[in-house]
């Protein structure tokens, strides 16, 4: 098997196999997805944050081993995020494709869902232990340049003048009671 590169980004945690960790989970993953630049309500946001939610659903549902965790580790590596969900149940491994579902069950589409919106997933056995770690990919394009904190240079002496003039010449803090009107005059 080839190599992977290292990360250029990486989240790692372990969560109870309940139904609120699968729910902590999905929701951590959506939060550090907005730190990296990708906000709440963007496709990546969103895609990621439902393959999370379909795969700790699956490793409470399928995956859970009584007393034991599962874990969740989301890398962004080269424009490709991947998210991994690490169960120790072996033996019971989701099949290579998605099965086709009957249109009036309630369940069975999640790993439907979460071939239609990533560009890979697979199962892999888990490394040291017993158990499975199913994982999804999806590329993204570069959006220019990574996310940087930016910090507003300080304004200098000419600056303050220059905002201060402004504000005299278009009649603004001169009177009080002009402020309760947004600067507008009655």
């Amino acid at each position: 098997m080839p190599q992977r590169p290292a990360p250029e980004r990486e989240f790692t945690m372990r969560f109870t196999s309940t139904p609120r960790g699968a729910r902590l989970a999905r929701r951590l993953v959506s939060h550090r997805l907005d730190d990296w630049g990708h906000p709440y309500t963007t496709p990546v946001n969103e895609t990621l944050t439902l393959i999370t939610a379909e795969l700790t659903a699956n490793a409470v549902r399928h995956g859970h081993v009584p007393g034991r965790d599962f874990h969740v580790r989301l890398t962004l590596t080269g424009g490709t995020f991947r998210i991994e969900v690490t169960d120790t149940r072996t033996e019971k491994r989701p099949p290579a494709s998605p099965p086709a579902t009957d249109s009036l069950s309630e369940f069975g589409r999640g790993l439907l869902l979460v071939a239609t919106l990533a560009d890979d997933w697979g199962v892999s056995p888990r490394p040291a232990a017993p158990g499975k770690t199913v994982w999804a990919e999806l590329h993204v394009r570069a959006q220019g340049h990574p996310p940087t904190h930016r910090v507003a240079p300080e304004p200098s002496e000419i600056d303050l003048l220059l905002a201060t003039a402004s504000l005299l010449r278009d009649g603004l803090g001169s009177r009080p009671e002009d402020a309760s009107h947004g600067g507008r005059r009655p």
